[in-house]
């Protein structure tokens, strides 16, 4: 006996394998559209700095680069008056190039300079390095090159394009420049003192100490304006 299917049964059955298929690609569907709904982006925007973009001046996108800093580390924090601008500063200091020569010292000579802060008569690392510091404090300069000799240095001490190292030590600021030295008086009586001839104090030079035996073109107290 041959079995034929109903119509009704026919007709269930199309409808079972339509459900059936339309079934599957929906599923894979609502699954991307999920990853697509928690995907974030991989880094935000950064935040625009308002002082990079005030009123009134053109806006432009991008990102500011620095060119050159000058770094610094405070060794010792002072306990005197803040450091003031437009005084004469008293200071002590100690340079090196990156290699680690000492090319210059005030400490080495016992005898700090004296040197209007601001108006450029050093370079301009030192111009502007002394700035948040208080008398009596030590601070540690890393300079670029462009706030130093700039490209051509100053040979041959100082090498063209020379990072230099500084420990500087505010010792005392004032808003008068030093005194220059008196000229010692003489004795108004014109009498000498009687001091034997072979006084150890007598044979001493009262000349300066020589000067160093390095080239004419060794960087004088340091730092000097380009």
């Amino acid at each position: 006996m041959k079995f034929t299917p109903s119509l009704t049964l026919l007709a269930a059955l199309a409808t079972v394998a339509a459900a059936q298929t339309s079934t599957a690609p929906k599923k894979s569907t609502t699954t991307a559209h999920r990853a697509a709904s928690t995907t974030k982006p991989a880094a935000a925007a950064a935040a625009a700095n308002p002082a990079d973009n005030p009123p009134n001046v053109p806006k432009i996108e991008g990102t500011p680069k620095n060119l050159y800093a000058l770094r610094y580390i405070d060794v010792v924090v002072g306990t005197g008056e803040p450091a003031k601008p437009r005084q004469y500063y008293t200071v002590h200091y100690t340079g090196w190039l990156t290699d680690g020569t000492k090319f210059d010292s005030s400490v080495d000579r016992g005898n700090p300079i004296t040197f209007p802060y601001g108006a450029r008569r050093v370079i301009p690392g030192w111009d502007t390095g002394f700035e948040g510091m208080r008398v009596g404090g030590k601070r540690r300069l890393f300079i670029p090159w462009q706030l130093a000799y700039g490209e051509t240095g100053r040979p041959p001490v100082i090498p063209p394009k020379a990072d230099l190292i500084f420990d500087i030590e505010l010792i005392s600021q004032s808003e008068n420049p030093p005194a220059p030295p008196q000229p010692a008086k003489p004795d108004d009586t014109g009498a000498t003192e009687s001091k034997p001839a072979t006084s150890p104090s007598e044979s001493k030079p009262t000349t300066p100490p020589a000067p160093d035996t390095k080239p004419e073109s060794k960087t004088p107290p340091h730092p000097e304006t380009r």
